[in-house]
């Protein structure tokens, strides 16, 4: 179909693929720990949005660009580490405004535009998604596909429709996990920490990936 095969095969490899935990899961479940399954979805919603920025550069060729060049990989891949190190590192220490804080009614919510941004972020400037993308879909492509574009778009769509089904999963899961726990200041506040930990780590390895 549009210059593909073993469609089957391709959505069951990308479900084992999203599940795997990466800072986009990460951060859904952060924010639908803090503010409940809405702000999860909104979340789910940025993450989505950066994941079509990865899907249209692989439509046009542009993740070639970051497969090639060492320096462009390396320039996306410091912002991205940085920004995955600022989120762990205001997580930490924003206390006031954390996760406990926000449950307990002591902080105002984080605005919904501003989450959205996040996942965006989080997920559009992350340089391995987008090596992904072209190692991966062209595996899935049939050699003599007339339109190999068209067959970029459609296995990238397939790939989103997969990754928003798991995403909007573990919103879910997460908010009614928090529900359960709400007024336990103590677990909120390690849970904070231990996010925010995980973000500065991610980052960090983010940083430390090589070029391929």
């Amino acid at each position: 179909m549009l210059g593909t095969h073993d469609l089957l095969l391709f959505v069951l490899s990308g479900l084992l693929l999203n599940i795997a935990p990466g800072p986009d899961l990460v951060y859904i479940i952060s924010r639908s720990t803090s503010g409940g399954l809405k702000n999860g979805i909104v979340a789910v919603g940025g993450i989505g949005a950066g994941c079509f920025v990865h899907i249209a550069a692989a439509t046009l060729g542009l993740s070639a660009i970051l497969a090639t060049s060492a320096m462009a990989f390396t320039i996306v891949k410091i912002i991205g580490a940085l920004y995955l190190v600022y989120v762990g590192i205001t997580s930490l220490f924003s206390s006031s405004k954390g996760l406990a804080a926000q449950i307990t009614g002591k902080a105002s919510p984080l605005p919904r535009r501003k989450i959205f941004l996040q996942g965006f972020l989080t997920n559009a400037l992350n340089p391995k998604v987008a090596l992904f993308f072209m190692a991966f879909l062209p595996q899935f492509i049939t050699p003599d596909a007339p339109f190999k574009a068209l067959s970029f778009a459609f296995l990238g769509i397939i790939f989103w429709i997969n990754g928003m089904l798991v995403c909007l999963l573990a919103a879910w899961s997460a908010s009614r996990i928090a529900k359960s726990l709400k007024g336990n200041g103590v677990y909120m506040r390690w849970f904070e920490r231990c996010t925010g930990a995980l973000f500065v780590f991610l980052g960090i390895r983010l940083a430390m990936a090589e070029h391929s």
